[in-house]
């Protein structure tokens, strides 16, 4: 299936990856010469969207910070799928890297990840891509089938009435290029200390804050040090006020919604995400805060 890409003549070793929530089918690869490769294959229906994901990572990696460069892009498997091929990130995924470290040094990866997110945000979005709606109704369609599902979290009107009074608080910054899953899942520390960035394909256009709320759900578990750091960092080191409110709303929705979401990959992923839900309640105090009471200057 891989006889239409350039150069797999040269691959040794070809390796399924399983592992992350992406529809991609991903494999490891390397080559006769040593290098080390990901290839990410979807169904051909997905041509454009992963054309697009394939521009927008060449555009990335002219930032300058470690990640899974380009190499090519195409069809495969006699045109029944699209492929995206990129280099491979040699190192230790940060969320589990990061426990094994003194919290001084999980706090500098976080700054470091915070000045990587800032340059993602940098780039300028002309015109004609930014988005004509915001997401603010498909927000309210998601809370709703939480709000409609089998499982509800007790206690959860509190922040169900703040979700609903603040909503409209989101999407007021100018949109920007989102890396879309940004957290210590997606990260890796390479042999030499630093941090390298993986898996682009949840990348969009949107509200720059959007991009902080998953480290409630999977970062603060990993490493609390990394998650000030990162938001340290990225507002140079002072936070605007505005930011607290609106991240409380997206960490609000996400812990409810994702519990219906999680629905579709079964009852260990379901309990998973109770498990996040109730914690995030705990340190925004049912959403009676902005602030996380695990944050500190």
């Amino acid at each position: 299936m891989f006889e239409e890409i350039i150069n797999n003549d040269t691959w040794c070793k070809i390796e399924k990856i399983n592992k992350g929530w992406s529809d991609d089918t991903k494999y490891y690869i390397e080559t006769v010469d040593n290098q080390k490769l990901v290839l990410r294959t979807s169904n051909i229906d997905n041509y454009k969207l992963k054309k697009r994901e394939y521009e927008i990572i060449c555009k990335y990696s002219s930032l300058g910070f470690k990640m899974s460069e380009p190499v090519s892009f195409g069809l495969c498997n006699k045109n029944q799928n699209v492929y995206i091929l990129l280099t491979w990130v040699e190192g230790e995924d940060l969320e589990f890297a990061l426990p094994k470290l003194d919290w001084n040094k999980q706090y500098i990866l976080g700054r470091e990840a915070g000045m990587i997110l800032r340059k993602i945000h940098s780039l300028k979005v002309s015109v004609e891509e930014i988005p004509i709606h915001t997401k603010i109704p498909k927000k309210k369609k998601q809370i709703q089938k939480y709000i409609d599902s089998d499982v509800r979290i007790s206690g959860d009107e509190v922040a169900l009435k703040f979700i609903d009074d603040n909503l409209d608080k989101i999407w007021l910054k100018p949109p920007v290029y989102q890396h879309g899953d940004f957290h210590p899942g997606n990260l890796i520390l390479t042999p030499d200390g630093e941090i390298g960035v993986i898996d682009f394909n949840r990348w969009e256009i949107g509200d720059p804050y959007e991009e902080f709320y998953k480290l409630e759900s999977f970062g603060t578990g990993v490493s609390i040090p990394y998650c000030r750091g990162q938001i340290d960092a990225y507002f140079s080191d002072n936070v605007p006020e505005d930011f607290w409110r609106i991240l409380a709303i997206y960490v609000a929705h996400a812990s409810l919604y994702s519990i219906k979401w999680a629905e579709k990959f079964g009852q260990k992923d379901i309990d998973n995400m109770v498990e996040i839900c109730k914690k995030s309640f705990g340190h925004y105090e049912n959403f009676t805060r902005c602030i996380p009471n695990w944050y500190k200057k």
